[in-house]
């Protein structure tokens, strides 16, 4: 389930996923099988070429892609989501779910 974020940053998110573009979202996230992880980072891009090779800079394999409908994305969680987020000068991201 997500938490933390509302309707208007979801619905940007989907936009520039359909419009090509990498796009990141960060919300509160709760799971069973990673209970110490409290948040999670989709990277997506509808154009699957882009987000392959925007993966590959970080050794993310494609196989890994969750290849949903009309929004495929990477799932980013611990510390490579953090390590990513500061590579991509997200760090407001970071601050906002005290990560």
């Amino acid at each position: 389930m997500a938490f933390g974020i509302n309707r208007e940053e979801l619905l940007t998110w989907k936009k520039q996923v359909n419009d090509g573009k990498i796009a990141f979202l960060t919300h509160y996230w709760q799971h069973p099988r990673y209970e110490h992880i409290k948040t999670v980072t989709k990277v997506g891009c509808s154009d699957l070429e882009k987000l392959i090779a925007w993966g590959y800079k970080y050794n993310l394999k494609k196989e890994w892609i969750h290849n949903r409908l009309k929004y495929p994305h990477f799932d980013l969680i611990g510390e490579i989501q953090k390590d990513i987020l500061k590579v991509e000068g997200l760090e407001e991201h970071i601050q906002k779910f005290r990560m």
